[in-house]
């Protein structure tokens, strides 16, 4: 099977903060069901038998303010774990951790070194969000506590928890292929604590952790605070990104409804991440 890689170019004089989750949004109801993102564009990807190219060219001509122009390939089936190598460097954090991939070579030494294998889910270190998160982690005491990584995508944050020394670490995403990318992580690096479940926070009835990372919407984050509060034993930390500077105020203001109390947070480009502690 072909795949389709569309790049849209986002309007840099929008004022909407949602800009790129709008865009996504949008492309998956056209049948794009993978997206990578930066501060500039957003690339999707869909199988060619599901891309509607009409629905696409009348996106851009109805939604201008949202993106200014796109750049559409295709490359079959086979080439996808190339086109994936070409993009994914490895990642450097704070100096401490490096992230790479099986096909990365002379890895350096560093403190902290997580393989990832990219596919379709999120979380490469290469987003803002991501970094925000691993650096929030780095000081975080976890030796012996547990954790539950809320939407892990490839479990990157799973993963790093387990690897400072949690004593088990659930990680759930509600798509399948991160759900399957997640397994093949941790036997990639080798780790056996992490639980990996495919759902949602309905699967979090009766569960308890000392610290909760989310790396997700800010509507998916709001939505459920109520649900990771509950989860949370007292003082237990919670860590959320995947939200816009201007969205923060909205964000700390579900948590504090929920009795968590803002601890730190830190902002790259418009991204914010931010810990909690549960009163």
């Amino acid at each position: 099977m072909d795949y389709i890689e569309v790049t849209c170019m986002l309007a840099k004089d929008n004022t909407t903060p949602d800009v790129s989750e709008i865009v996504i949004a949008l492309l998956a109801d056209l049948g794009f069901d993978s997206f990578d993102e930066t501060d500039d564009d957003v690339k999707a990807y869909a199988p060619a038998d599901d891309y509607d190219v009409e629905g696409l060219l009348e996106l851009v001509k109805e939604r201008p303010e949202l993106i200014t122009s796109i750049d559409t390939r295709r490359f079959k089936n086979e080439n996808w774990n190339k086109m994936w190598e070409s993009n994914f460097p490895m990642a450097e954090i704070a100096g401490r951790i490096v992230v790479y991939a099986p096909f990365h070579k002379n890895v350096p030494d560093c403190q902290f070194k997580i393989c990832i294998m990219p596919q379709m889910a999120f979380g490469t270190g290469h987003h803002n969000t991501t970094s925000l998160m691993l650096e929030l982690m780095l000081d975080l005491d976890v030796s012996g506590k547990t954790v539950l990584d809320m939407g892990c995508g490839t479990g990157i944050l799973a993963i790093f928890a387990a690897i400072k020394g949690a004593y088990a670490v659930t990680a759930i995403d509600i798509d399948e292929w991160a759900y399957l990318n997640c397994v093949e992580n941790c036997r990639l690096n080798n780790i056996h604590s992490v639980k990996i479940l495919q759902g949602d926070s309905n699967l979090l009835q009766g569960c308890n952790f000392d610290i909760i990372t989310a790396n997700i919407t800010r509507n998916v984050l709001t939505a459920d605070m109520a649900t990771y509060s509950r989860c949370l034993l007292p003082n237990g930390m919670l860590l959320l990104s995947g939200f816009y500077q201007s969205d923060f105020a909205e964000v700390k203001a579900a948590t504090e409804k929920n009795g968590l109390i803002l601890q730190n947070s830190s902002q790259k480009g418009n991204w914010i991440a931010a810990a909690f502690r549960k009163k």
